[in-house]
């Protein structure tokens, strides 16, 4: 497990990763930020979107220049316009519908930012990536194993293209966390022999069906509740404190078996809550636990313990004085951080590529998910290796293709009943 992936395998068998950008031609690390301002595009301009933006352009500025908008991108037209007003961006620089984002590929920005809900992301990502755009992920980047493989695959092909890819996942851009991890790396707490990572809150919103509104608008204006385009909030929102349990540890599960329900929920398909057991080999475990429901205790974070002492996440910590490096960052806010890190890793002709960290990270969090909805112990390598797995090939039922082609089949509003799911 300590080589978790074999990456010509996905290269090789993962279908989303397609023709389109197997075929596209390298560009050798170039780059085009030696004017005055950077092109940027946003795809997807809902409260993400806006937010990633802004970020974006504190990191222009931080950086002693300025980001020029050259298009934005949504499904509905009021989400455009919103944005749009705010910035100042003209008509024809905004694009709406299902097929948006291509307009914007097709437009003459250097940065892409991705902030669709996440069942469209791996088609977006290929694209951005066929057209030769440094991109903005966030997170997560997919909802089932199969879009999961076609992130790293495309990520691969960033690689070979010389383009920077960096996620949503701030925490690894935050002097805190990334001091811990430099003290754990050093030995301060010895080695981690189990821990907790939890995100329990509540609903962040719902959007209620409204007349006349599509079964393709419905979805996508409450994609939130919907695992088909969300991952369910365990992949949505704790993937957060999945990715840095991966990343202080090293390495990636070997299995999660987890339970979960629904009581409360009034809209969607998912789980109100989740209880997983990581399984990281050599009797570590990780406990995944993670709720969203209102006027419960709140808690999210990180906690490991090891030999010597223990950590929380990016705050107090136990154990051995160890000697670590300075870190220096230009903003202390991680969310502003992860942008100056891909400009500045770009202009260095060393552009940062987090695909492959994404996607794991995306992947645990869903086999922690399909563990849950169906009882099932589900191992790493059943959703990146065994074919012969049914959770190998396993997607979510609404394509993210047939928004653009046609009208989806919307899914029961009913969570799955583990045994049967």
């Amino acid at each position: 497990m300590n080589d978790p992936l074999n990456r010509r395998k996905f290269i090789s068998t993962t279908a989303l990763a397609g023709a389109a950008i197997a075929g596209a031609p390298m560009l050798h690390g170039q780059s085009k930020l030696n004017g005055s301002s950077i092109k940027v595009a946003v795809i997807g301009c809902g409260g993400r979107g806006s937010g990633a933006l802004a970020n974006f352009m504190e990191a222009c500025k931080i950086l002693g220049t300025k980001a020029e908008i050259v298009a934005l991108a949504d499904a509905f037209d009021d989400r455009v316009s919103r944005l749009a007003k705010k910035h100042g961006v003209a008509k024809e620089l905004q694009f709406t519908g299902y097929e948006a984002y291509k307009k914007a590929l097709a437009t003459d920005c250097e940065y892409v930012i991705m902030a669709t809900p996440p069942g469209f992301r791996p088609v977006h990502f290929a694209a951005a990536i066929d057209a030769g755009k440094h991109c903005f992920i966030e997170k997560p980047v997919a909802v089932d194993p199969v879009g999961s493989r076609a992130v790293m695959a495309a990520g691969e092909i960033a690689k070979k293209k010389g383009l920077g890819v960096v996620a949503g996942t701030q925490r690894r851009h935050q002097k805190n966390y990334q001091t811990n991890k430099a003290k754990i790396d050093a030995g301060a707490i010895g080695e981690i022999r189990g821990g907790v990572v939890q995100w329990n809150g509540r609903i962040p919103w719902i959007k209620k069906r409204q007349e006349g509104w599509s079964d393709n608008e419905y979805i996508t204006r409450n994609w939130l509740n919907f695992t088909e385009l969300s991952g369910d909030h365990i992949v949505e929102q704790h993937v957060h404190n999945i990715d840095v349990a991966i990343w202080f540890l090293g390495r990636l599960p070997v299995s999660a078996l987890g339970f979960g329900g629904r009581s409360r929920r009034v809209t969607g398909n998912q789980f109100d809550f989740f209880s997983v057991d990581l399984n990281f080999g050599d009797d570590v475990h990780i406990h995944s636990q993670c709720r969203q429901l209102a006027g419960t205790y709140g808690r999210v974070g990180e906690m490991f313990t090891g030999t010597h002492g223990s950590c929380y996440g990016g705050g107090k910590m136990t154990g051995k004085d160890v000697s670590i490096a300075e870190i220096k960052l230009e903003s202390e806010h991680g969310m502003v951080q992860e942008h100056i890190d891909l400009i500045t890793s770009v202009r260095a002709g060393k552009p940062r590529n987090e695909a492959q960290q994404i996607a794991e990270s995306t992947l645990v969090a869903i086999m922690s998910r399909m563990s849950s909805y169906t009882g099932q112990m589900i191992r790493w390598v059943d959703v990146t290796e065994n074919k012969r797995s049914p959770f190998y090939n396993y997607k979510c039922q609404v394509d993210p293709i047939t928004f653009e082609t046609g009208s989806i089949k919307l899914p029961a509003e009913e969570p799955p009943i583990p045994g049967k799911a």
